[in-house]
């Protein structure tokens, strides 16, 4: 039995719920004050409880991980790469061993991403046409055309439960025509991939709301999509270096006008306060290679920011990372064994990256806990308090602000918070 087994044991009917031919939505409770909601989703090969975050295994496995691991990490869903898997192992095999569930031996849920984005930030980019990505193969050097179609069928190979369109990808950053051409193909690309999809009760396919950081033209790019009646929505375009106080607007826009009875998706979230944040605004689902990343460099993440235990003064420190945490990490090592293995052996890293996993997962089941209890808001002024003290981001407490929760009115403890200027995030290291 999982963790979250019985987390909705004790509720009754769903206050709102959508079903597709693969995927049915059931919204369980919802925070009387923001946004923020508590959900199951029921995919074709597992049911996973939201909000929740998606580790990134980007050829079909985490570095270091095993899928069992994950399993009893509490993980409902992985990420898979398209562009990577269809590279290598290829659609053939994946389709010859049954889909990537068989290859890795992973019996939940799967997304799959469009491969759009490796071609514009890992190859050199040779153009984007309105039949697709063409770009120069790492391999050989040769030209080749990633289209709609082409990336529906390798991610039909891969079977994952949950697809995404390809999109236009350009910088957040970019204004003017260049978005607007963007956002439009978008919608273009969407109805060829909807049109190319084999699997409808198999796997779904989301959307992506595109419109960079313009209300006008990521107001247009949802209400078309929504047009589209799909499973679920994501909202891709932003973690791409914009401020932060543009990054959640277009969040709360966003969610603002996506259906309220279907999971919604934001693309490359994985700070801690982010996902606090944008729960709130109303987002369901999460991913972010940051989790894992960071812990090949010893990064050890902790509600107070992250430990860098490299450094020279966790060389005899005998605590474990979290005394709270009960992942095979903290229950069985020491900071000092870390800060030993890190800078020379894998295992350190690999250990890192199970505590770090092991944070993501316990992070979203607190947030589902206090929604089902109706007391997200304080949560999230604990959660504020614990990471910030009285001094947090401006760009959070606005965006809290935003859906009845201000920080710098003082609760029941007292606790009230000020403002900074903090517009362009790092993580906190403690």
């Amino acid at each position: 039995m999982t963790k979250s087994d019985n987390e909705f044991s004790r509720l009754g009917a769903p206050l709102e719920a959508s079903a597709s031919p693969a995927l049915r939505f059931e919204v369980l409770a919802r925070c009387s004050t923001t946004r923020a909601r508590a959900s199951r989703m029921h995919l074709p090969h597992y049911t996973a409880h939201t909000p929740m975050f998606m580790p990134v295994g980007t050829m079909g496995s985490i570095k270091g991980i095993t899928t069992q691991q994950l399993e009893d990490l509490d993980c409902h869903v992985i990420l898979g790469n398209t562009y990577h898997l269809g590279s290598q192992p290829g659609p053939e095999l994946l389709a010859e061993a049954g889909g990537l569930h068989r290859f890795m031996a992973w019996d939940r849920g799967l997304l799959t991403d469009s491969g759009g984005f490796q071609m514009v930030s890992l190859l050199k980019l040779a153009r984007i046409t309105e039949d697709g990505v063409e770009f120069e193969n790492p391999h050989d050097g040769k030209k080749m055309m990633l289209t709609p179609e082409m990336s529906i069928g390798v991610q039909n190979a891969i079977g994952s439960d949950i697809m995404m369109q390809l999109d236009d990808v350009v910088s957040t950053l970019t204004t003017g025509p260049r978005m607007e051409e963007a956002m439009w193909r978008s919608v273009r690309w969407l109805d060829r991939c909807m049109k190319a999809h084999t699997r409808p009760t198999e796997q779904n396919l989301f959307p992506i709301v595109q419109g960079g950081l313009d209300p006008a033209l990521r107001t247009l790019s949802a209400q078309e999509l929504v047009r589209r009646d799909a499973p679920g929505y994501a909202i891709g375009g932003l973690s791409g270096g914009e401020a932060k106080g543009e990054f959640w607007r277009m969040v709360a826009l966003s969610t603002g006008i996506l259906p309220t009875n279907k999971p919604r998706y934001c693309m490359g979230v994985g700070y801690a306060e982010d996902l606090v944040v944008c729960s709130a605004l109303g987002v369901d689902m999460y991913d972010c290679v940051f989790p894992t990343r960071t812990a090949r460099f010893g990064n050890a993440l902790v509600r107070t920011g992250s430990l860098p235990l490299r450094q020279g003064r966790f060389r005899s420190d005998t605590r474990p990372i979290d005394s709270d945490c009960t992942c095979l990490t903290c229950t069985s090592y020491s900071r000092a064994y870390l800060h030993t293995t890190v800078a020379q052996e894998t295992t350190g890293c690999h250990l890192v990256t199970i505590h770090n996993i092991a944070f993501q997962m316990r992070l979203m089941r607190d947030i589902r806990d206090a929604i089902v209890a109706d007391r997200f808001p304080q949560f999230v002024r604990d959660f504020m308090r614990t990471r910030f003290g009285k001094t947090v981001p401006r760009w959070i407490m606005d965006a809290l602000q935003s859906v009845g929760v201000d920080l710098a009115a003082p609760d029941e403890t007292g606790y009230s918070a000020a403002p900074i200027d903090d517009d362009f995030q790092k993580e906190p290291s403690v």
